[in-house]
């Protein structure tokens, strides 16, 4: 229906269905309890109208989110359409195939075992969640067999399915809160210089004379501008994290207690009391399950079946995140008790305690002074940009982009060949001009080589400020050049649009107007800012340097060509005459 009908044609049918079926449900539910009268008789409601309750709130809440989808799509801030990415397409079939693995095995215990439908389907969920309550367990030897199977492949999707919600949710989540959260450190950092009155080192520096008087370069100057992003990167990078582990905590906080209240009024025939719910709460959400005490009302186990579900892949993404920040503080704590302890390194004792107060006062200064002191032993002196792979090759490959990438390289491999021996006649024949040519084409396309097997690496490939002077360079920048640099500015203006992403026209050119855009890497335009990786940045650029040259050298010779053919037309024996033409053609559209 997504392809066939359009966005508001579709989107309104959608939410109305689910409104009607949650009316419906409620509708239902109110008649089972007032509706109905069983005179002489007292009633039960069985665990089916718990989940109509449940059911019915979640299909309004689909129906309201969809809602809002609406609006922020009219308002520009989504998209008008259906697509969706494989990750997902992923999420979503792995989902489905666990709640029917559960269901169907629930079908087949209520067979072997004679419980209740739903019974089962309270027993295979606390079975496949690992919490193993141990209220219900088969007593059947064909119950027992058929557990070995099932306990296992529904534990394999359901991590499967918490793998694709942590790479779909916190992945795309950390790019656009990582960008928010850079920006904001970015505009906090221009205002505090700006009140500090440290103009000059985000002003660039024209001519000698300016230079000398402030003691430095404009080329130094740039650099002490990367750096101070970086060092915004990092810290954006470090609250970020910790950001995260406080919202995933919290929800599971909430979860926690907010479950422990349901179990508590839902319980009340056992007389728990809040202290106890809590307790039962805390071994399941831990998947603990020391049985001790477990859900025997109808009311009770729904509760614990909708929460399960919510609760440990929250414990997971709760895990998950304190492996990036409380994890790694301890095992830093860990190496740094060894150093002085047990295991002692080769530098002095007072050496390393001034390491160590370092590292504590400003981390991102002992982490760069590390990355520099290594970048210096590799021997930065060659072209950064030919410096290839990382030595520990660290790349993680996409299958989706692998055979694409793959395709483009030998492509690029074979332009690269051709450029080069075109390069070689050129030098052969004397034809100085034809030789640059080729041979900056041939330094692009290999740079392009270069950079595609960085796309995929994880963690992200961070440039160093050599690596993208070359760069630029190539792309026909100066970092030496005042001209191409301005001032940063500290607000952004708003360009209306739901997902901000860097222009990839910033710190190049501007190709409707076909003019230099000047930038600051401390600026809105910097390619250090927005949602695309470094890598995914040079190489788009690249591909447009390349692609600009390789026109402008068609249109060369399409101008000597017909230069030729004009001398030729004058002058048909005067093949010298128009040798000579072509060549002066060539060199002055260079």
């Amino acid at each position: 229906m997504a392809r066939r009908l359009s966005f508001a044609i579709a989107q309104p049918i959608t939410i109305v269905g689910w409104f009607i079926s949650s009316i419906l449900l409620v509708a239902l539910v109110i008649a089972a309890v007032y509706g109905l009268t069983l005179p002489g008789q007292d009633r039960a409601l069985t665990q089916a109208f718990y989940y109509a309750i449940m059911a019915s709130g979640i299909y309004f809440l689909i129906a309201a989110l969809m809602c809002v989808t609406v609006y922020g799509a009219y308002k520009g801030h989504y998209k008008q359409e259906f697509k969706l990415t494989m990750s997902q397409r992923t999420l979503m079939l792995q989902t489905i195939s666990f709640m029917v693995y559960m269901l169907a095995g629930a079908a087949v215990y209520h067979r072997v075992e004679g419980w209740r439908f739903l019974d089962s389907v309270y027993f295979t969920n606390f079975t496949l969640l690992t919490v193993g309550i141990g209220s219900l367990a088969p007593k059947t030897h064909t119950g027992r067999a058929l557990l070995f199977p099932f306990a296992v492949g529904g534990i394999v999707i359901l991590g499967l399915v918490i793998g694709s919600i942590r790479s779909l949710v916190l992945e795309r989540g950390k790019k656009k809160l990582g960008s928010r959260m850079v920006e904001r450190k970015r505009v906090q950092l221009l205002k505090k210089m700006h009140k500090k009155d440290q103009h000059e080192k985000l002003t660039p520096i024209n001519g000698k004379e300016q230079a000398n008087d402030l003691g430095m370069t404009e080329r130094e100057r740039r650099k002490s501008e990367f750096e101070l992003m970086r060092q915004i990167q990092y810290h954006a990078t470090q609250r970020q994290k910790w950001n995260a582990l406080f919202i995933s905590g919290s929800a599971w906080l909430v979860l926690w207690l907010v479950g422990a209240v349901v179990f508590w009024k839902a319980e009340h025939q056992q007389e728990w009391s809040y202290f106890q719910a809590l307790y039962f709460a805390y071994t399941s959400l831990l998947t603990i399950g020391y049985g001790d005490f477990t859900n025997f009302s109808n009311a009770g186990k729904p509760a614990f079946v909708f929460w399960s579900l919510l609760a440990v892949p929250t414990l997971t993404i709760v895990i998950s995140n304190m492996g990036d920040t409380v994890v790694k503080s301890v095992r830093d704590l860990t190496d740094y008790l060894g150093e002085f302890t047990v295991l002692p390194g080769e530098s002095p004792t007072k050496q390393r305690a001034q390491q160590l107060l370092k590292d504590f006062t400003n981390p991102f200064r002992g982490k760069q002074g590390q990355k520099d002191s290594a970048d210096q032993l590799s021997g930065m002196d060659k072209p950064p940009g030919m410096l290839g792979q990382r030595k520990d090759g660290s790349r993680q490959d996409i299958p989706e982009y692998e055979a694409m990438t793959m395709a483009t390289d030998r492509v690029a491999s074979e332009v690269e060949k051709e450029e080069l021996h075109a390069a070689s006649n050129a030098e052969e024949h004397g034809d100085e001009v034809s030789k640059d040519v080729h041979e900056y084409h041939y330094q692009l396309i290999r740079e392009f080589r270069n950079v595609m097997k960085h796309l995929n690496e994880n963690p992200p490939r961070q440039y160093t400020y050599e690596e993208w002077a070359w760069f630029l360079r190539l792309m026909g920048e100066d970092e030496d050049d005042h001209s191409f640099h301005r001032k940063p500015a500290i607000q952004i203006r708003d360009n209306h649009r739901g997902d901000r992403e860097p222009d990839l026209q910033q710190g190049g050119m501007d190709e409707k107007r076909d003019e230099q855009k000047k930038w600051s890497w401390l600026g809105n335009r910097s390619p250090l800012m927005g949602n695309i990786g470094e890598a995914e940045w040079v190489l788009e650029r690249l591909s447009i340097t390349l692609e600009k040259a390789l026109k402008r050298q068609h249109k060369i010779w399409q101008d000597a060509g017909k230069s030729y053919a004009a001398t030729d037309a004058k002058k048909p024996s005067n093949s010298s005459g128009s040798s000579t033409g072509t060549s002066e053609t060539q060199k002055g559209a260079v």
